[in-house]
């Protein structure tokens, strides 16, 4: 019977599997015999069907009671695995197995033989203490018939209770891998403590916990990155240069300045003046920038957390901001801005880019699908398929190919900077996708389109999807593991969900519903 867990808005949460059950006791204490287990004996080509069959042949056809060797040579379970690994690989005789000193060193003693011969040997598997607490088979240089029948029982239990174990973890890792999709469910919906206060989960991050995403802004290399991603870079400029009108004698202030270059964009476009903020060590190099350029008195730059410095001003009259991260929301600092906004922005006044949205479409590149998840399925000749469980939920950030577009762009979600709230920076949003190409869907890729439109006379946009000029945001591409064929002309309904992640705000979880198939990612 299934239950369901309801989530902390009192709406339905995620469905709680069936697990097996490990209360059973009679699934762990007994076990039909399983009739087509084969065993190769020590010491010749004869398979038997049991290992107290074997160990009874080894005996009364080769004259070596495996379990008298145990306590001649005193063999811990270690000493026994390494000598039927000895036994097997070497094919050695019953006469030199016997000819075999008892003084401690053996012919088996390297760890090399604690490498199984033959896989799954199930004279690995039995239990020692039950042969090893049996006395010799042999009185009188015959069997004895009491000893020998207990000692066929032991060791059939013995094997029964390695078969059973085996079961069981089986049944474990089963349940466990259904464990792992409800706690990734309930992660997705669960509330949580942070993001109470109006600055939300970002605003709450102590600075230790962000010193690794600042610390990354720190280095000259991701600023030269985005300064010659000229897509990126000329639209600000443009904005900025083509609405002077919209800057004259105005307030600015810049969330993230990094090495000031929108600062100095604004001051040149007649801005009054301009405050710029970032925490990260770059702030120091934007500051000799800013001198260099004579623009000091204009511009004024102050190293922090835009939620924790305090400006020189009460109210702005306009904020710029180059937040956008992969697939626009990744590193959440958007929220930062919104702060800034809620915080700052006087009345009248505005937030740019003030417009972006989030699109998607479907993706046939079976080529690159093969390089990325059909590649596990033969590894230089070994099976590695479980990798795609790791490699699937990991979104891929890369320039796309125009050509494996196979379906018309759809808008999930559109933002208006100067209106949207935090919350609704979490999403869940249907789409349908009007395929072009006949082919397979190998992934459904995501991009954003961003826009300078609020008061401008010459409105400036630009976009990182596939057909256009590459950015320095790439594509983000959600692989799907198994491929479906599609049709041209059909609609591709799916439906797509975005959170942050709970561990790290910074980075996003999404989830798509599509052609029956439903895949969580990670961005991070």
């Amino acid at each position: 019977m299934e239950t369901l867990v309801g989530d902390h808005d009192g709406g339905a949460g995620e469905e709680v599997p069936e697990l097996s059950d490990s209360d059973d006791d009679e699934q762990w204490e007994w076990m039909e015999e399983n009739s087509d287990t084969s065993i190769l004996c020590l010491f010749c080509d004869r398979s038997l069907n049991s290992v107290s069959g074997t160990l009874q042949h080894c005996f009364s056809e080769h004259g070596v009671n495996i379990p008298e060797l145990l306590k001649q040579f005193r063999l811990d379970d270690y000493g026994y695995i390494k000598m039927i690994n000895y036994i097997r690989s070497v094919r050695c005789s019953a006469e030199t197995l016997q000819q075999c000193s008892d003084n401690g060193s053996f012919p088996w003693d390297s760890d090399d033989y604690m490498r199984p011969v033959l896989p799954d040997d199930p004279l690995l598997q039995i239990d020692l203490e039950e042969l090893c607490g049996v006395e010799a088979m042999v009185v009188g240089g015959q069997p004895c018939e009491g000893q020998a029948v207990d000692l066929l029982r032991r060791a059939q239990q013995a094997e029964e209770r390695a078969q059973r174990s085996e079961e069981a973890l089986a049944r474990a890792m089963e349940d466990l891998h259904k464990l792992k999709l409800l706690a990734q469910g309930l992660v997705l919906n669960a509330d949580t403590s942070r993001g109470s206060t109006a600055g939300g989960a970002i605003a709450e991050l102590r600075e230790d916990e962000d010193e690794a995403y600042f610390g990354s802004y720190g280095h000259y290399s991701i600023h030269e990155e985005m300064l010659k991603d000229k897509v990126r870079t000329e639209s600000y400029r443009d904005f900025m240069h083509l609405n002077q009108d919209v800057f004259k004698d105005k307030v600015v202030l810049d969330v993230g300045c990094g090495t000031g270059i929108l600062s100095m964009f604004a001051a040149r476009s007649g801005a009054k003046k301009v405050i710029g903020v970032d925490q990260s060590e770059i702030i120091y190099q934007a500051m000799d920038i800013v001198r260099s350029n004579n623009l000091q008195e204009t511009i004024t730059l102050i190293k922090g957390r835009i939620e924790e410095v305090t400006l020189p001003v009460e109210k702005v009259d306009i904020i710029i901001s180059e937040w956008m991260g992969y697939f626009l929301l990744f590193e959440s600092m958007l929220d930062s801005v919104l702060y800034a906004r809620d915080m700052y922005l006087a009345e009248g006044g505005s937030v740019y880019p003030d417009v972006c949205n989030i699109s998607l479409a479907a993706v046939g590149d079976t080529q690159k699908h093969g390089e990325r998840i059909a590649f596990w399925d033969n590894v230089y000749g070994f099976q590695m398929a479980c990798m795609k469980k790791a490699v699937v939920p990991e979104a891929v950030v890369e320039v796309l190919s125009p050509d494996t577009v196979i379906s018309d762009a759809a808008v999930i979600q559109t933002f208006d900077c100067n209106k949207v709230c935090l919350s609704e920076l979490e999403f869940a949003a249907d789409f349908t996708l009007k395929v072009t190409k006949t082919t397979q869907c190998t992934a459904v890729v995501g991009y954003f389109d961003i826009f300078f439109d609020r008061s401008c006379g010459n409105k400036v946009l630009f976009s990182t999807g596939p057909h256009c000029t590459k950015t320095h945001w790439k594509q983000t591409v959600f692989l799907i593991e198994e491929p479906f064929p599609v049709q041209s002309g059909e609609d591709l309904a799916g439906k797509i969900t975005v959170r942050k992640n709970r561990k790290d705000p910074r980075a996003l979880i999404v989830t798509l519903d599509i052609a029956n198939r439903k895949q969580t990612y990670s961005l991070q």
